[in-house]
């Protein structure tokens, strides 16, 4: 008897809390968080305490429209496949050569997809090898306790176990040390999490002009006419 009681107390389903709060953008000059007060695009994470590798099969889409990729910021669990959907009526070749991950998945052309895995947490900066002004970021997690901000800051993240965490938060426009003073450690129990405001300052940071994936710079104006004449926007 007490054996088939474990049995069935083993199946009942773990206890978790929702962590919720919101981010609160400074000292930017962004346009959209100065005049339209937009402080989406932050990445909030909980990291286990002690540190547990995780690697989910997910997957997830960056679609490349209007020579534009959405959503701009995407977080995903290590393991996560990402594809590359062209949605326009011209080829895109998405790339990236910093540190996070570098992959090149070639030129291709409108109505076809490539897609990449991402093995290691990182951030993988992406960007067009055609246009220039064409960029994402993809934060790589080794948690599936993260959650990215709406445009009022607000952040949910659901059904996380109970335990301690270290909170971490990645902004574009923060510098490392900015991003690290703001890390704290939490405790989670069944019951829901609401946490205390996160005020991030845009303040030193300085944006770093990149090149194309072959280390030069882009032409002065990108015409895909010129590129591909047969070709038509």
């Amino acid at each position: 008897m007490t054996w088939l009681w474990l049995i069935c107390f083993s199946a009942l389903p773990l206890l978790s809390a929702t962590v919720s709060g919101r981010v609160e953008l400074r000292d930017s000059r962004d346009p959209a968080v100065r005049k339209r007060l937009d402080y989406s695009g932050v990445v909030v994470s909980l990291s286990s305490l002690p540190a547990k590798p995780v690697s989910l099969d997910g997957r997830a889409t960056i679609l490349q429209k209007n020579k534009t990729f959405t959503p701009h910021v995407l977080a995903v669990p290590v393991g996560t496949s990402v594809e590359f959907p062209n949605a326009d009526p011209i080829f895109h070749n998405a790339f990236s050569s910093y540190s996070g991950q570098i992959f090149d998945v070639g030129l291709y052309p409108p109505g076809s997809t490539r897609a990449v895995r991402f093995t290691r947490p990182g951030i993988v900066r992406v960007f067009c090898n055609i246009h220039s002004a064409m960029s994402a970021v993809i934060v790589v997690l080794g948690t599936p306790y993260f959650a990215v901000t709406r445009k009022d800051g607000s952040y949910s993240i659901p059904n996380v176990a109970p335990g301690e965490y270290q909170l971490e938060v990645f902004h574009e426009r923060a510098t490392e040390a900015t991003l690290q003073a703001l890390e704290r450690r939490v405790t989670v129990d069944q019951n829901p999490l609401a946490a205390p405001p996160i005020q991030i300052s845009e303040a030193g940071f300085l944006p770093v002009p990149h090149n194309n994936k072959y280390g030069r710079g882009y032409p002065v104006e990108s015409d895909d006419h010129s590129i591909y004449p047969a070709v038509r926007k």
